[in-house]
């Protein structure tokens, strides 16, 4: 493929991933990894300010820019949880996460 042509479909992708990040940001409230209220007026350098993580991370197969892929999150919250496959389940007050080291070789993780 031309160098051309890649670097205008990594614009384009580029393009899609901002337009899908800016609505997850306008959209959602809450923490998609531990469930807390997000401060958007927080400045990005802030630990606790506002980021989207993607839910399947890019190395382990997840779509860059798919708005499905996008969640909001805290920044401390994206940066512990790196590439690992996180599902944090709430029972009551208590928090149980269950992350990528802890997952069976092999499951369809998508359709539960």
């Amino acid at each position: 493929m031309d160098k051309g042509v890649r670097a205008e479909r990594m614009r384009g992708a580029r393009g899609v991933y901002e337009s899908n990040r800016k609505k997850i940001i306008a959209t959602q409230d809450v923490c998609g990894i531990c469930g807390e209220p997000v401060d958007k007026s927080l400045p990005y350098t802030d630990l606790m300010s506002a980021t989207v993580d993607h839910i399947i991370p890019i190395a382990k197969g997840g779509h860059p820019s798919d708005i499905d892929n996008l969640q909001l999150a805290h920044r401390k919250c994206n940066r512990l949880k790196s590439d690992k496959l996180v599902n944090v389940v709430f029972v009551g007050n208590k928090k149980n996460e269950i992350n990528n080291r802890d997952l069976p070789l092999s499951a369809d993780w998508l359709s539960e």
